[in-house]
């Protein structure tokens, strides 16, 4: 596979420069299976909050929603990720429309890290003190998710899904996990043991302090649950392309920060959503050029999925943000222009590089990127 040497050279490089032998680093490591890797196959019971694992503190469950105005190029991101065990969970709404490296000049940031998690415990239905409620009216299918801060923010947000969950860990429809190479047991170290991506419409309305901007697009959520631990899980860059309700392109892929500020880009996971089937990607590579920081400024993607076709995309960031998550790691965060042939859509990349790996490349000069003037 065109990634195979790519995903070798990440797991080297980013374990030497962070932490020596340090297992987690290692891009192509499969899942663990203590905090068990779930059977294959998304059930409508994976709605609910799967039994953590007592031995992981850190055991997390996630959902994320990513939808946006791409006429205002307004991204907005909303994510819950519940630490079942410890009882709590943290909140992220965030929107933002500008060029920007830092959250606080965004267009609206609210990030919470120890909401309680209300009792008693509905993954279906969570309203958090943060101002955050999500229902889930069919399993897997379809979500509503509201939000009011009290102070003029508000979501008003419906999803309903295109396409089955797809299950990354289903070989039966995940070509790179059929494969049984090591790119395709990418689990982010453990924290997608269990993991879906699905595309779908999402249509409501955000108002940021009391401005009501429209929300009608096709855009991509994820599920997950496994053990989390805050520091351990290696780079990743997740995106996505959607120019239709009958074309959207899904990949996870994997990088080296340490190696061309994360130039390559090797295939973990992915899909094609094309009138309404699903077609696994089977091999991928890609470029990603980054002139400010880590943030994907352009991407270049060559994709093959399941019945051979190729894919060729081009992205192009139109905002920038660092979407803290958790407070151990950043995600380099764009809206991006895509084009496909001549099919034109949006999608957001999300490129995720841990602190302390910052720290080390922000250290050395060969590694150095500093901020520059926006």
């Amino acid at each position: 596979m065109a990634g195979s040497d790519s995903a070798r050279s990440s797991e080297l490089s980013v374990m030497a420069i962070a932490h020596g032998a340090h297992p987690l680093y290692s891009p192509s490591r499969p899942p663990a299976q203590t905090g068990s890797r779930r059977q294959s196959m998304i059930r409508d019971d994976d709605a609910d909050f799967h039994p953590p694992d007592p031995a992981h503190p850190t055991w997390a469950e996630t959902n994320y929603f990513g939808f946006y105005n791409a006429e205002e190029h307004l991204n907005v991101g909303v994510y819950a990720l519940f630490r079942t065990n410890l009882g709590t969970v943290t909140t992220s709404v965030c929107m933002n429309s500008r060029r920007t490296v830092t959250h606080w000049e965004a267009d609206f940031c609210d990030m919470r890290s120890a909401v309680p998690i209300p009792q008693p415990r509905n993954l279906r239905d969570y309203a958090l003190s943060s101002g955050l409620h999500v229902r889930c009216l069919a399993p897997n299918r379809q979500w509503q998710i509201d939000y009011d801060d009290g102070h003029g923010t508000r979501i008003d947000v419906r999803y309903e899904a295109l396409m089955p969950a797809f299950d990354i860990h289903d070989p039966a429809m995940d070509p790179m996990c059929a494969s049984a190479s090591q790119e395709g047991k990418f689990a982010w170290g453990t924290a997608y043991n269990g993991h879906f991506d699905q595309t779908g419409a999402f249509k409501g309305s955000v108002t940021v302090r009391g401005r009501t901007v429209p929300i009608d697009c096709v855009s991509t959520m994820d599920h997950s649950w496994g053990p989390r631990p805050e520091r351990g899980a290696p780079a990743m860059s997740w995106l996505h392309a959607h120019f239709s309700k009958d074309l959207a392109i899904h990949a996870i892929l994997g990088f080296d920060p340490a190696q061309d500020n994360g130039r390559e880009l090797w295939l973990a996971h992915g899909y094609v959503l094309e009138r309404g089937k699903v077609f696994g990607l089977k091999a991928g590579t890609g470029q990603t050029l980054r002139k400010q920081e880590r943030y994907p400024e352009s991407i270049a993607l060559r994709l093959t999925d399941s019945t051979n076709r190729v894919w060729e995309l081009n992205g192009r960031a139109v905002t920038t943000m660092p979407w803290v998550y958790v407070p151990n790691s950043i995600g380099f965060n764009t809206l991006s222009e895509w084009t496909c042939g001549t099919q034109r859509g949006w999608g957001e990349v999300m490129d995720f590089i841990e602190l302390p790996v910052l720290n080390t490349l922000n250290s050395a000069p060969a590694t150095l990127r500093a901020s520059k003037p926006l």
